[in-house]
């Protein structure tokens, strides 16, 4: 190779480390670039070709060496709408392609680039710092699931949010098995803790009456309802007596003779038993045919329960047909004719409200964003210990201004029946509210949904009821605050409701030579035939409130700068000896 080889070599090695300046110069100037990727020189010795034992070390390129799989630090940062990507991937951006009417036109064109610091403009497109618009997929209001597959820019809208109405409240509590209202006395007998329907409505005397069987009349025979050794007990409040049917003798109360002339036919054996009822304290008690041939049973006041256990059957097969059982005026049994407290009135909300106990309140929204809110108060109408089931009922403030006879408080949905082990029986899965209208605003229908097991009666030393779960889905309309990024990659828009509603899912792209990226200005990639298509993916660890800090060393490239330096100058004493060298060989011709 000589010496002009030499020398050409020397150059070579100058130019290689020029370029390794120029890259280190670069990446010190953006150390504080945000998202920059550094790069790194590479030196290829280019060998001339010769035999093997001729052959020299040769001359060297220098070619630069992508660091775009490298991360730099993640740093927090007060700006919502920053994000950073821990690990890889990139933003998909896109230039703006021109301007139409005051908005940004776009190509269609995807760039990438790890650069975060997005920011809503005027026109609510999110741009990062060199001015690059941010692509993603947008999200359904409805349902909040994506709704596409293709990225496109994304613009978030500062509209007023519509107001929802409340269609489902979220209610799950539990019930104590002895309420201890204002109204309960310990002290006293088993019911001073449940509701009294009498305090509450005008009552028509209790009257238990035949639900089957064939009409009969008043001259028909008694033994077509009894025979001998057959036993009929009626209780009308605290009076309780029980006829025994027989034959051949004759009729002294409670015995009764159905041979005897004076009991022989139904309206005979009736009326005796109504006499005897009255006469044993059951005073207005009626025993009789009502309008339609069948056996009624009527008390006298109306605060009387009626108990009948029929123990006939004749030689109709039927007896007298009473269904079994209690019916009262105040709590219900399962066969009972019993009363219901429909409503409350505003004079009576003082007892009511000793009576029961409080279920919780919440508010709610109609279709237009008006508020309601809903107070629920639950009161106990039987249990076990008074002879009946253990039952409640649920009430709803429906006019909270109501005064005198106005109706303050509704009772919604039905009996709630708890078995043995505090759960409902049957099980109740939820409670309609049909049309519901509170304080005048109309609500309109919404449901009380309580879950497999979210209603329970169990023992509690309080005696209140304990609320666990009370939410609603409704909201009022709501303006427009801020937007964030979370760290799914979301794009959230919060507003003065307290709503937040994500309306777009950042997405990342990944490559399978992400060295191989075309780098551009701005800390923009392009993807290249070398590095492959992108792999797009919307849950890429993205980190909401973040940047991406360059991945630039300030002590390693110092380190390249004097190992740089060093080569360089080396370098060119290998040109002033060459340069020597040829001025000895030209001397040589004196």
């Amino acid at each position: 190779m000589g010496i002009y080889g030499a020398l050409s070599t020397a150059v070579t090695g100058l130019r290689a480390q020029s370029f390794a300046l120029e890259n280190v110069s670069g990446n010190i100037a953006n150390s504080q670039t945000i998202g920059f990727k550094r790069i790194d020189t590479d030196f290829v010795d280019l060998i001339p070709d010769a035999a093997p034992k001729r052959q020299t070390s040769g001359s060297v390129l220098a070619q630069a060496h992508s660091t775009n799989n490298v991360q730099g630090d993640v740093k927090g940062a007060a700006t919502e709408t920053y994000m950073a990507i821990n690990g890889n991937g990139f933003f998909v951006v896109e230039p703006r392609a021109g301007q139409a009417d005051g908005s940004a036109t776009f190509s269609g064109a995807n760039f990438y680039t790890r650069r975060g610091d997005f920011e809503l403009d005027k026109s609510g497109y999110l741009v990062n710092g060199a001015g690059y618009y941010l692509k993603g997929l947008p999200i359904d209001a409805a349902t909040q699931n994506i709704s596409g597959s293709v990225p496109q820019v994304l613009q978030v809208s500062n509209a007023f949010l519509p107001a929802q109405q409340t269609t489902r409240v979220n209610y799950e509590l539990n019930l104590p098995q002895l309420p201890k209202t204002p109204k309960y006395q310990a002290s006293q007998s088993s019911g001073s803790e449940l509701l009294s329907a009498t305090d509450f409505m005008t009552l028509t005397p209790d009257q238990a009456a035949t639900t089957t069987g064939a009409a009969t009349t008043a001259g028909a025979a008694t033994s077509s309802l009894a025979s001998a050794g057959e036993t009929l007990t009626i209780q009308i409040g605290a009076t309780s007596r029980t006829y025994t049917f027989n034959s051949g003798g004759s009729t002294t109360m409670p015995a009764i003779d159905i041979s005897d002339t004076s009991t022989d036919t139904i309206g005979e054996v009736l009326a005796a038993i109504q006499a005897d009822l009255v006469t044993a304290g059951a005073t207005g008690a009626t025993v009789g045919l009502d309008g339609t041939g069948k056996i009624a049973i009527t008390a006298g006041n109306a605060t009387d329960t009626i108990t009948v256990t029929d123990g006939t059957s004749g030689t109709s097969a039927t007896g007298f047909n009473l269904a079994n059982g209690t019916t009262d005026p105040t709590v219900a049994t399962s066969t009972a004719l019993a009363a219901r407290v429909a409503t409350v009135t505003a004079d009576q909300t003082d007892d009511f409200l000793n009576q029961s106990v409080s279920g919780g309140a919440i508010t709610v929204y109609s279709s237009n964003g008006a508020p309601a809110q809903i107070q629920m108060r639950w009161a106990k109408v039987n249990s076990t210990e008074n002879g009946g089931a253990e039952r409640w009922n649920l009430f709803v403030l429906t006019n909270g201004n109501a005064t005198g006879s106005g109706t303050a408080w509704t009772r919604m949905g039905g009996d709630y029946t708890f078995g043995a082990d505090g759960s409902p029986s049957p099980a109740i899965d939820h409670t309609d509210l049909p049309n519901l209208t509170v304080n005048g605003v109309l609500v309109g229908d919404i449901r009380l949904q309580h879950g497999a097991h979210g209603l329970t009666q169990f023992a509690d030393p309080n005696g209140t009821a304990e609320v666990t779960t009370i939410k609603q889905n409704g909201y009022p309309a709501g303006e427009f605050v801020s937007v964030a990024v979370n760290d799914s990659g979301r794009v959230v828009v919060s507003y003065n409701n307290g709503q937040q509603l994500e309306v777009a899912q950042v997405v990342t792209a990944n490559f399978n030579a992400v060295n191989q990226l075309k780098r551009m200005d701005g800390g923009l990639f392009a993807a290249t035939s070398e590095s492959g298509e992108p792999i797009l993916d919307n849950g890429g660890g993205v980190i909401g409130s973040s940047l991406e800090a360059s991945n630039t060393d300030i002590s390693e490239e110092f380190t390249k700068l004097i190992v740089t330096q060093q080569a360089y100058a080396a370098g060119t004493k290998i040109v002033s000896t060459a340069d020597e060298m040829l001025q000895q060989a030209l001397n040589m011709l004196r």
